[in-house]
């Protein structure tokens, strides 16, 4: 199954479930605009180098177009429309008044410099340029991509057009006009809605293992720590740390900032000490193990497609609170829902980088700047609410909880076309 296809299939269920007339549905499975243009730099060696560079612009019924930009080899078109699409559904489920788009660059940013990422970036924004703007279409950071490639998205963006326009882009630096909570929305946005599923299911023991150790996954794990949480294990592509006593996140962190990889707290390349190992009671485990590990909550915070049909039947964890997007198969659905594991989507977990996103967007419209603990007062409400919609909508029809966010978002999505 494709990211696509995976969407579609989503699709297809939450018409059945909203009974939704056909023509409806029939508008949400191809994108409303894609472009798909060939940039070219200049390489530091003199050379010129071109690569695929698209924007998929998936429905604007509720809003501009809003999604992120990726610096990914993998980042073709297939891919880009599925999350153009779930981007569309994500802003339907937490209500805010956005649609949906993806943006990408066919690129290995590992094998270029500083310089050509940012020619890299500045050409993405010459060419889409026609396209974007804060009342049209707003991206934002996504996989390779930061706060100071989107700065010069918009500088570049605002040479070309002639005009300041600071809404442009959002996950800009805060003295560029970004927002404060920005770096730590998703894993904020994430735990407000665990914690609630956490009440609701009256779980008593809180051991969480996280795959994914960047800026989502750490997060998450600081602050699930300090709320009282057990981090038994973290991972990152190369391995990961299991302990049944817990880990200290923070420690693991600073050893992956230092060396590169979660194991490097114990290892240095394939020599580990055993020593430490044993007596912080720790094994090494490989990045697909952490998604069957002893735990009571799993946290995919990488890639997708990470629990399937061949492993979902193994997940011990009791819920699964999806950071990252598309890491469930919707084969690997059906195995969880049977064996009553709680999954809460991406379309609602991770929603909370999107909604940080639009808080941004409004005060660069206002001209306000709001303080972190503005922010996150304000995102937390739309997250709880969101939660409740959806567990009680999931409840009302009798179906997983991400079919119930996806019919929510999908009927959402067709009343502000019909209006």
């Amino acid at each position: 199954m494709s990211p696509f296809n995976n969407y579609l299939t989503n699709l297809k269920k939450a018409a059945k479930i909203l009974e939704a007339d056909p023509s409806d549905i029939e508008a949400l499975k191809t994108p409303q605009n894609i472009v798909n243009e060939k940039i070219t730099i200049e390489r530091d060696d003199g050379t010129d180098a071109s690569f695929n560079a698209y924007r998929v612009q998936f429905n604007n019924a509720r809003g501009p177009y809003k999604g992120g930009i990726r610096f990914h080899e993998a980042a073709d078109i297939d891919e880009v429309k599925a999350l153009a699409a779930a981007m569309a559904v994500k802003t339907a489920v937490v209500n805010i008044p956005m649609g949906g788009g993806k943006g990408g660059v066919e690129i290995n940013p590992k094998e270029y410099s500083k310089e050509e990422i940012e020619r890299v970036a500045r050409a993405w924004a010459r060419t889409m340029a026609p396209y974007i703007g804060s009342d049209k279409d707003i991206p934002a950071p996504d996989v390779y991509t930061n706060p100071e490639i989107m700065a010069i998205i918009r500088d570049e963006y605002e040479k070309v057009t002639g005009k300041e326009d600071p809404g442009v882009i959002t996950g800009k630096p805060i003295e560029a006009g970004g927002s404060e909570g920005r770096d730590t929305a998703t894993a904020d946005g994430g735990v407000y809605v665990l914690e609630r599923v956490v009440e609701k299911l009256k779980l008593a023991s809180k051991r969480v293992a996280i795959q994914g150790f960047g800026n989502a996954g750490y997060n998450a794990a600081h602050i699930l720590r300090k709320a009282g949480y057990t981090i038994v294990a973290v991972s990152d592509s190369k391995g990961g740390i299991y302990s049944a006593q817990g880990i200290d996140p923070d420690a693991i962190y600073k050893a992956k900032q230092e060396k590169r990889t979660v194991t490097s707290f114990y290892c240095e390349g394939t020599v580990c000490d055993m020593k430490r190992l044993e007596e912080d009671e720790a094994r090494i485990i490989t990045n697909d193990e952490i998604l069957t590990s002893e735990c009571d909550i799993l946290i995919p915070a990488a890639l997708d497609n990470q629990i399937r049909g061949d492993n979902a039947g193994d997940v011990k964890a009791k819920i699964i609170l999806e950071l990252a997007n598309g890491p469930t198969t919707p084969e690997a659905d059906a195995i969880l829902y049977k064996r009553g594991i709680v999954a809460i989507p991406d379309v609602l977990a991770n929603a909370g980088g999107v909604t940080v996103s639009y808080f941004e967007w409004l005060q660069n419209k206002k001209g306000e700047h709001w303080t972190r603990e503005e922010v996150l007062g304000k995102m937390r409400p739309i997250m709880e609410t969101a939660l409740e919609d959806v567990w009680n909508f999931a409840h009302e029809k009798n179906v997983p909880l991400r079919e119930a966010a996806f019919a929510l978002g999908i009927r959402r999505i067709i009343e502000a076309t019909h209006a």
